[in-house]
């Protein structure tokens, strides 16, 4: 009999509908039942894709004994980390802070009170490799509870305060200079890969956001180091195993240096990142190898991520099965010898095993490989790779598919908005730009109130019961300010400000201009969480930044652009020191110390050829953050089209940064060089 979850949105909650054990989703009905039967709360969090999930499902939440067990002593919560931010990461903050490490599956033992005092991550259903059993934990838990309650209490008193005294050292108020953003450069430059590409050692992840600050500073400084870290590493990613040679696309990391073996779950917001990354490098060097990638991620995500409302889903599981009826990871990606000669005949066999670095002895496990393009001499015949990638690709298309996570969160649309609608524009493609404008919709017709509050997930069509978070707010209105420059459709920008306005009004700390992840009147938890540090998806603090700059430059408003210059005061302070982790706040940053420039390109009309050019120009200008807006002469679509008339009746753009404007121009060569200097 199905419990409490199978009445969620969560793909993840939904998977844990049918365990014998009694969950219940974060509720204060939950911790009610706690207080009532006295019992302490099991908090287990976790995401649809995550494998070591998956496998403590199957040995520990579907056991009955260990269910029964559960039922019996403990109010047993089930969180999707995806849907609740804010819950995970304050329980993540106390792990971390007690442990050392954390990951997922968290497993976190609270009061009714929702006081944490026991923690862990993945535990085994026996003792193994020094880790006791997940029994053993849990009557140990249930021990302390009843025997030693005085010394439970104290422990999650402690914690709790702890936690409330691990405030931000903001660093004031003010934004990074020239110095700051140097030094950053020079962190880098000593945790940069020379051989590989990339940052540190193993796991190696893909730093989009450290991209794209390079990819600015050099267009800002001319610093040529920035642009060969930031061309290298995509090269470097590009022909590794992280990248999906057959179907376009990057899994989530590399187990390696090398980026060979990845590990396989695919995410939308890493391919939302990496494919505006890759366009963003072609704009800047005319790399085919950046063209490509771009072209076949977007095409990826709108292939095998869009949803029959027109959002985009969260991931692609790790696992498939693998033809033998067990899940297994990587399954539907790799090749061995044997399967190449199948799908190809001996000749072609031999041929795809030597571009995509198919061995016999295997790179993955089981003598298969993970298809990758080592560097080579020889010159392949470029119409039979495309063929032998045609006949991959379809041969691959026959194998069970990974499962996918249909939920669509705010935050990775907004970014995938952004990547879609600038990649369509830079290589012709409006089909892309069509279906940036398609999520948008969808955001606005289901995530969006009658406040413009932002409700962070839905699913099918459905919205979930959760607010949006500080990440939502921020993410989005970046992809309606990419969709605004792009398809000149001024209510893309109005959008984006009715977002900025909730960051101001419920997000800032007035006091200092710090940012909260959740807003003033989100449910209260333990702790207000607050977490600067760009990760695997740019924060809530550097994501709000970026957009109140972008929105503050199209509308001229001083309040968002003071929240903004406040909020970058923790880039000053963090950026010299750990600059890998605070890639989207650096970037940030440089478009606020080149101005940003506005650019506002006028014409007859949007269907006129020479209005086309220009807007086509300002949209591939590399100056760090520009703004576009394009219009018909004397529209009131944007405000920066205000008195802005045509040049002896001739489509013009007017370039202004810091108070001070250019003359207009009708010649897009020289547009081009006051956007690129």
């Amino acid at each position: 009999m199905p419990n409490r979850l199978a009445h969620e949105t969560s793909p993840y909650l939904l998977q844990h509908a049918d365990n014998p054990v009694d969950w219940w989703p974060w509720s204060e009905e939950a911790f009610e039942e706690a207080r009532r039967s006295d019992r302490p709360v099991l908090l287990s969090v976790g995401y649809s894709s995550c494998h070591w999930c998956h496998v403590m499902a199957h040995e520990s939440f579907e056991d009955e004994a260990t269910a029964d067990f559960l039922n019996a002593h403990f109010v047993n919560v089930k969180v999707d980390r995806e849907e609740r931010p804010d819950v995970d990461a304050v329980y993540m903050e106390a792990v971390q802070a007690a442990t050392g490490q954390g990951g997922w599956p968290m497993t976190v033992f609270l009061t009714p009170e929702a006081e944490p005092f026991y923690f862990g991550t993945y535990f085994p259903p026996a003792p193994r490799h020094g880790m006791p059993s997940f029994r053993q934990v849990l009557e140990g838990v249930r021990s302390a509870w009843t025997d030693r309650r005085d010394e439970v209490a104290e422990v999650a008193g402690k914690i709790v305060r702890d936690l409330a005294g691990r405030e931000i050292s903001y660093g004031g108020t003010e934004a990074p200079g020239e110095q700051e953003l140097a030094q950053a450069l020079l962190g880098l430059t000593r945790e940069y890969d020379p051989q590989r590409g990339g940052f540190g050692g193993a796991p190696k992840f893909p730093p989009s956001m450290v991209i794209e600050f390079l990819l600015r500073h050099h267009a800002r400084t001319g610093a040529e180091g920035a642009l060969q870290m930031a061309q290298d590493t995509g090269e470097r990613m590009a022909r590794g195993g992280i990248y999906d040679q057959l179907g376009g696309g990057f899994a989530r990391y590399s187990v390696d240096r090398d980026w060979v073996v990845p590990h396989f779950e695919k995410m939308l917001y890493d391919n939302a990142l990496l494919c505006r990354v890759y366009a963003h490098l072609w704009r800047a060097t005319g790399s085919d190898l950046a063209r490509r990638v771009a072209l076949e991620t977007a095409d990826f995500m709108v292939r095998e991520l869009r949803t029959e409302q027109g959002g985009f889903a969260s991931a692609l599981d790790a696992d498939s099965d693998d033809g033998t009826g067990r899940h297994v990871e990587g399954a539907y990606y790799v090749w061995t010898p044997g399967q190449l000669r199948e799908a190809l005949g001996d000749d072609d066999a031999e041929l795809a095993a030597r571009y995509f670095g198919v061995t016999e002895e295997g790179t993955f496990e089981e003598g298969a490989s993970v298809l990758q393009l080592p560097q080579r001499d020889e010159v392949f015949d470029a119409e039979r790779i495309a063929s032998v990638r045609a006949r991959l690709l379809e041969a691959r298309a026959s194998r069970p598919a990974p499962g996918r996570d249909d939920k669509v969160v705010a935050a990775w649309n907004g970014l995938a908005i952004a990547a879609l609608a600038e990649t369509g524009a830079y290589f012709d493609r409006p089909d892309l730009v069509e279906a940036a404008v398609g999520a948008a919709d969808l955001l606005v017709r289901v995530h969006f109130d009658d406040q413009a509050r932002l409700t962070r997930t839905s699913k099918d069509g459905r919205a979930g019961a959760n607010a949006g978070v500080l990440e939502d707010y921020g993410d989005v209105a970046e992809g309606f300010l990419a969709l605004a420059s792009v398809t000149g459709e001024g209510v893309w920008l109005d959008f984006a400000g009715f977002l900025l306005d909730h960051v101001l009004a419920r997000f800032v700390d007035e006091e200092s201009g710090a940012l909260y992840d959740t807003a003033a009147d989100a449910e209260r938890l333990i702790r207000r969480p607050q977490d600067p540090t760009d990760n695997a998806v740019p924060s809530g603090w550097s994501a709000a930044a970026g957009a109140l700059v972008g929105y503050a430059a199209h509308t001229g408003s001083e309040p968002h652009r003071r929240a903004a210059e406040r909020a970058l005061g923790v880039v000053k302070a963090l950026g010299p020191r750990v600059p890998r982790f605070i890639g989207w706040g650096l970037a940030v940053a440089e478009a606020l110390l080149d101005g940003p420039r506005e650019v506002a390109v006028v014409g007859p009309s949007l269907s006129d050829e020479a209005t086309k050019t220009l807007h086509r120009t300002a949209l591939l200008g590399t100056a760090p953050g520009a703004v576009v807006a394009v219009g018909a002469a004397e529209s009131d679509e944007f405000p920066l089209l205000a008195d802005r008339p045509l040049q002896q009746g001739a489509p013009a753009a007017y370039v202004c940064r810091n108070f001070t404007c250019d003359a207009p121009t009708t010649d897009p060569e020289r547009l081009r060089e006051a956007l690129s200097s």
